[in-house]
């Protein structure tokens, strides 16, 4: 599991790899991922947007940016965890993912970027 926490925001994450919609044999290699954000600070906060950098070991590196996850924009209470699974494709059998959100304090309306730890995506069968 890969932990960070920014502003007091814990962003925690676990990979998983999805042979069901894998092809090995035509390099095709589908991963799951369920993130976790904990709000830790006092106030309540909004989760405004993502910004993602995905690296594959045979493909160029891509960014992903949008609003919100998963189609939503949830507000976290302070102790309060919100979670969400996605996914991502690889052309490899290595790779890694790493981000951060943008959210925005309900109180104060500043907002915050918040880091999304970097994690691997890994063939499990690669280190046999």
């Amino acid at each position: 599991m890969s932990v960070a926490i920014t502003n007091g925001i814990k962003v925690s994450v676990e990979t998983f790899f999805n042979e069901r919609y894998s092809t090995v044999q035509e390099n095709k290699f589908f991963f799951n991922y369920t993130i976790t954000i904990t709000n830790e600070s006092n106030f309540a906060m909004k989760l405004i947007a993502r910004e993602w950098f995905i690296f594959d070991t045979l493909d160029f590196p891509r960014v992903v940016r949008g609003e919100g996850v998963i189609g939503e924009q949830p507000t976290i209470e302070p102790g309060e965890s919100y979670s969400y699974t996605s996914s991502c494709d690889l052309q490899s059998t290595l790779g890694k993912m790493e981000g951060n959100y943008l959210f925005e304090n309900l109180i104060t309306f500043d907002q915050v970027k918040v880091k999304i730890p970097t994690f691997r995506l890994m063939y499990p069968y690669l280190l046999n």
